[in-house]
């Protein structure tokens, strides 16, 4: 079955979304490129060329996540002044 014009730009852009790191704020950048790359994939079907696709955003595996968390882990932690643990107390 094939999938409506809208639902490949929602893909689409949801890849996009992805790729970019997840980022706020940017939903209709994201849509408007998806729904260029649509459009100029239609008329390269219409003119009997080859479509190229772009891959989806491939997702972290475990493993991945565990290898950033560790990095995240290993870096050393930012200074504290003096002033603001002395306000902590």
């Amino acid at each position: 079955m094939l999938e409506s014009r809208d639902e490949w730009i929602k893909k689409r852009a949801y890849a996009i979304w992805e790729e970019e790191g997840h980022p706020s704020g940017r939903d209709f950048e994201h849509w408007a490129q998806a729904s260029s790359e649509r459009i100029a994939l239609e008329k390269t079907a219409a003119n009997g060329g080859t479509i190229d696709v772009k891959p989806k955003a491939k997702r972290k595996t475990a493993v991945a996540a565990a290898a950033i968390a560790e990095e995240k882990l290993a870096k050393p932690a930012k200074k504290v002044l003096k002033k603001t643990a002395a306000a902590k107390a």
